[in-house]
């Protein structure tokens, strides 16, 4: 690897993922979603060019505005739908996604399932957690989780396991600590969490999957 290379922000998160896992002791991977959300296509082709290939979206037209085109030229790319889903896109989210980690309530398990035997994919899926218990956030609370998880297992969703967002201004970590002893109660591998700002924590507590977008593209546009 070049300096140049060493230098972008890419190489630099990645090796300090590599970093805490170390600490942490882990030989697991970690997932790197580059969260290109508002991002055009110019600010993305210069990540799949450096070989990056996970990336995540929050709005299923945004994704299918833009992602066919890049998907076509790079065929290997995928997708995680991060944002809050609809259940009348469910279909949609169903053909374009690899990953859908805003799974929160039985309405839209109905609806992924019946989209998945429609569609004919199977996208990962990701039971979002309200994890502090925030009114104004999206997650199923987390004393509902058991009954969530359960109707997710009778329609036959692929869970791959549990994502949160921890109340802002806090410390994360007791969050991701919840979150790690939620999933492992229940017998899941997969924690999609940690984000620009706190990821580096996040996998030191067993995060499979972090989701990183201004550290990599710059301030929202």
């Amino acid at each position: 690897m070049t300096l140049s290379e060493a230098a972008t922000p890419l190489a630099q998160i990645t090796t300090a993922i590599v970093r805490a896992a170390l600490m942490a002791q882990r030989r697991d991977p970690v997932t790197l979603i580059a969260v290109s959300k508002t991002q055009d296509a110019a600010s993305i082709v210069p990540l799949i060019a450096e070989g990056h290939r996970v990336f995540g979206e929050n709005r299923v037209q945004e994704a299918a505005a833009k992602w066919p085109a890049l998907c076509d030229a790079t065929p290997d790319i995928r997708l995680h739908l991060i944002g809050q889903l609809q259940s009348n896109k469910a279909e949609e989210a169903v053909a374009l996604f690899d990953a859908i980690h805003s799974v929160d309530r039985p309405s839209l398990v109905t609806a992924l399932a019946r989209a998945m035997d429609k569609v004919g994919r199977r996208p990962d899926c990701f039971i979002q957690v309200n994890i502090g218990d925030e009114p104004q956030k999206g997650g199923v609370p987390t004393a509902d989780l058991a009954g969530l998880l359960a109707h997710a297992h009778a329609a036959a969703l692929p869970v791959a396991g549990l994502m949160c967002l921890p109340p802002a201004g806090v410390e994360p970590a007791p969050y991701f600590a919840l979150l790690a002893k939620l999933a492992a109660d229940h017998g899941l591998d997969g924690l999609s969490m940690g984000m620009s700002g706190d990821f580096e924590t996040a996998v030191t507590l067993g995060a499979t999957h972090v989701r990183i977008g201004t550290a990599l593209f710059g301030a929202r546009r």
